[in-house]
């Protein structure tokens, strides 16, 4: 495409300015894109764009608003319904968009911070933020997801938290405390993976005796019992027991739900596909036809 020319006069001269054609705009706007995109990010507010770099992308398929004021970055090849990129981008806008708008006041609930820890990796329809600062807002996002922000009190002590990826959620030995007994029965897997993961119970019983949480602690000793760990939850029983406190000793699984034999410090992928395997063999076995065993009769004879 040839380059424009205008003509205008200056003290009675002709003076002629290039002007950039269509594709060296393009190029002028995916350069500032790339520049932002330098270290790995996907998303980005809108105001890191000029409005003509912002549209340009936009009508060329580099970006795609998430919601007023967000966009991500995308592809001139990306198809109509494509999740792909929004779910590989989800957890990004999700860090991005609570420190802009909580600053580092919020963090993730109880039970998306128990499947953080097991590294489970499916993107959930709905995640909720707790803040201070927060409304009550349900914000909808891409295809389908959205974040919902909970007002609380105020923020967990700095011990009970944990940073990765951008993310704030509560550590392990928190979030077990603090998950409802309904997430052992809808999230079995992740449950044993990260009680398997405890190389003590210490943590866990200063939060419980700080709390007086007899209720939970007869919980988490029965699934300690469950997955194997008789000795962590004979010392949840006996602590609590010898500070007052009236502990019955429950099994939160679902009484028909089979437990994996997870292998203790390794990592919490290979522990989720193994137990996912494990819980998922005799329904493969179960449909396979039967085998048909040696020939009666051998081959060529």
């Amino acid at each position: 495409m040839r380059r424009g020319i205008v003509s205008s006069r200056k003290n009675n001269e002709v003076v002629r300015t290039k002007m950039a054609t269509p594709n060296e705009k393009l190029a002028d706007a995916l350069q500032a894109l790339k520049t932002l995109q330098d270290g790995g990010r996907r998303i980005f507010k809108s105001d890191e764009f000029s409005r003509l770099h912002r549209e340009r992308l936009t009508r060329s398929g580099f970006l795609q608003e998430v919601i007023r004021g967000w966009q991500m970055s995308t592809g001139p090849q990306s198809q109509d319904g494509d999740t792909t990129l929004w779910y590989a981008s989800f957890w990004e806008f999700c860090s991005l968009y609570c420190n802009d708008r909580f600053g580092r006041e919020w963090h993730l609930s109880p039970e998306q911070s128990m499947l953080l820890h097991a590294e489970a990796t499916a993107i959930p329809p709905q995640v909720i933020v707790n803040s201070p600062k927060a409304t009550g807002n349900n914000l909808s996002l891409l295809f389908g997801t959205s974040i919902y922000d909970l007002k609380t009190k105020q923020i967990p002590p700095r011990e009970d938290l944990v940073e990765k990826n951008g993310l704030r959620f509560y550590t392990a030995d928190a979030a077990l405390v603090k998950v409802a007994e309904a997430f052992f029965q809808r999230s079995p897997i992740e449950a044993q993976i990260v009680l398997k993961s405890m190389r003590d119970v210490s943590g866990v019983l200063g939060r419980l005796l700080d709390g007086g949480h007899s209720a939970v602690a007869g919980r988490l000793a029965g699934a300690f019992r469950r997955i194997g760990k008789g000795e962590f939850a004979d010392d949840i029983l006996k602590t609590m027991k010898g500070a007052m406190y009236d502990v019955r000793e429950t099994d939160p699984f679902d009484q028909n739900q089979q437990v994996s034999t997870l292998a203790v410090g390794g990592s919490p992928i290979v522990a989720r596909l193994n137990a996912i395997w494990e819980s998922q063999r005799q329904a493969v076995l179960d449909v396979f036809p039967a085998a048909p065993g040696l020939p009666r009769t051998p081959p060529n004879s």
